[in-house]
């Protein structure tokens, strides 16, 4: 079946395309605002964008017409804290994905305990396995009640168990027990089943493509 993407109305047009591009990591964010007050959320339109520098970006809409309190936080204070989430958090997280109003504090509600950042404002989730400090650099807005919230990656907390060879940034990702966002109706997906696929060198790849030609001239002989 072929989708006219731009012509779908945008609620059929965000399910077909989030169910499409899966699965898709979470971003487990904590922000303050400038008074103090603490916010988690969860987004998953997230993803790396640059190791060099090392950049992520969140997609956050408006609720209400108006920015949801983490979008608001993370411009006021300019600060922001990602927060992946292990199968073991997956209850919590969801809680913290209720709609709430302002006042009200997510981590509290879900009974999650935090641990104070190295060089952010926002403190990070004691459970979770990888926290990444970030610094706000800018907003791209898209229309539509969407913008781009882009961070620059300060320090990233990292537990012990999961590290390989901390000099060359090996982690063994498997044992992580990561969630990744599906489709809607609350699907979800881990990373307990990973495979590994080698990457191939373009003179393997030649070499190989004219083994199989002399193969394949040898058996019409």
């Amino acid at each position: 079946m072929l989708f006219d993407v731009a012509a779908m109305a945008p609620k059929p047009r965000y399910n077909l395309l989030a169910s499409l591009i899966v699965p898709r990591p979470i971003a487990w964010v904590t922000s303050s605002d400038a008074r103090g007050r603490l916010n988690a959320a969860p987004f998953s339109l997230f993803n790396l964008m640059s190791g060099t520098p090392p950049v992520v970006v969140l997609g956050i809409g408006n609720r209400d017409g108006r920015p949801k309190d983490s979008a608001r936080n993370i411009v006021e204070t300019g600060d922001f804290v990602i927060n992946m989430v292990s199968a073991d958090l997956l209850e919590a997280m969801n809680v913290t994905a209720i709609e709430f109003s302002e006042d009200i504090d997510e981590l509290a509600e879900a009974g999650l305990t935090t641990v104070p950042s190295l060089a952010v404002g926002p403190p990070r989730i004691a459970g979770s396995p990888v926290a990444l400090e970030c610094a706000y650099t800018r907003t791209v807005e898209l229309g539509q009640n969407r913008a781009l919230f882009i961070g620059e990656i300060l320090y990233a907390h990292v537990d012990d168990d999961v590290v390989l060879n901390p000099d060359r940034g090996h982690i063994d990702a498997g044992r992580m027990n990561l969630v990744g966002r599906m489709h809607g109706g609350g699907w979800y997906t881990t990373t307990t089943a990973p495979f590994q696929v080698a990457r191939i060198e373009a003179g393997d790849w030649r070499r190989a493509q004219s083994s199989s030609v002399d193969q394949n001239s040898e058996s019409l002989r």
